[in-house]
């Protein structure tokens, strides 16, 4: 069974062909990083344009590196939020098209659904299992109980991880995306140069990433930022604290024995060293998806696209993307 996803969920163009929810047959991604970096974020309008344009040859593409034609798929997928409405239109109006020309079911996919799916393109959880979603818009604690189950048991109250990443990124001077730019950074500096703030939600387990921000900022303007790499390692060494801490005790607290991590924070090289270390000593199983899979990309899309595939559960024209989209919605 075969599924031709797209995701146009945010900046990057992906089109993926999927065998049976586990099988990457192709998996495409146009970055538009280069357009969005002169500007230091993402500009949505620039975005929109860009998946005009891109998302036919991507398309296309994909189809050609699995080897076959749009009368051998059997449902086209699509992320239909959460993300920048201007650039899930573009998803959404293209997949529709398809599937009323070739007659084909059409399956509307929840963007984070689809990062936490994504670790089932490598591995094979057992339920339940916790799911660490961590990404420039996202920071939330899932636990998977069964296909299309989920129950958000801690989030961020204010930024999130790839948000702050990006935002202390631009204090120094680095670029865009902030991310890849910090993990680099990092590995040449001291993680214990300066003890920033890790956030504590008291009678909670939610996350919160704005004062360890404003603590960077107030450091920077108070002692220079010429130690980068030292600034760069002990603020994503705070982060990768928190979300360590938070993820395992959650775990043992509910006796789970698997954690996933997914996002694209979930690439960072220093957090995923980090976290195997820590699940190893706690006696926790860790999968995680290659970074090509925790960054936005439609291979994730097909994935949680199978499980309502199984149970019949298609959308029709009249759906509609949504900015705001909550798990399991």
């Amino acid at each position: 069974m075969l599924i031709l996803a797209v995701d146009t969920s945010c900046d990057d163009t992906s089109a993926s062909v999927v065998r049976d929810g586990r099988a990457i047959l192709s998996n495409v991604v146009s970055s538009q990083n280069a357009i969005h970096l002169k500007y230091g974020g993402i500009v949505p309008e620039l975005a929109s344009r860009q998946h005009i344009e891109k998302i036919l040859p991507v398309v296309d593409a994909a189809l050609a590196a699995a080897g076959v034609k749009l009368p051998d798929i059997n449902a086209i997928a699509f992320t239909y939020g959460p993300g920048l409405i201007g650039s899930l239109i573009i998803g959404a109006c293209f997949a529709k098209s398809i599937s009323f020309t070739q007659n084909i079911p059409l399956i509307a996919v929840n963007h984070l659904e689809g990062h936490i799916n994504s670790v089932f393109l490598e591995h094979a959880p057992d339920y339940p299992f916790l799911s660490l979603v961590v990404s420039g818009g996202h920071t939330s604690i899932y636990l998977v109980n069964a296909p299309d189950e989920y129950e958000e048991l801690a989030r961020t109250r204010d930024d999130a991880a790839g948000e702050a990443y990006d935002k202390v990124a631009k204090m120094l001077g680095l670029g865009y995306p902030g991310g890849p730019a910090i993990d680099r950074l990092a590995a040449q500096g001291n993680p214990k140069f300066i003890a920033f703030p890790r956030s504590n939600m008291k009678g909670s387990d939610d996350f919160s990433f704005s004062g360890l921000k404003t603590s960077v900022l107030y450091y920077i303007k108070n002692h220079g930022d010429s130690q980068k790499a030292d600034i760069a390692a002990s603020f994503q060494a705070a982060v990768i604290d928190v979300l360590i801490k938070r993820t395992i005790d959650i775990a043992l607290q509910r006796d789970v024995k698997t954690i996933t991590i997914a996002g694209g924070v979930a690439a960072n090289s220093e957090l995923r060293r980090m976290f195997t270390s820590a699940a190893s000593n706690s006696a926790i199983e860790l999968l995680l998806p290659s970074p090509v899979l925790c960054t936005d990309n439609a291979a994730m899309i097909a994935a949680a696209a199978y499980h309502s595939y199984l149970k019949g559960d298609f959308a029709d024209f009249s759906v509609n993307p949504r900015s705001n989209l909550p798990v399991g919605r």
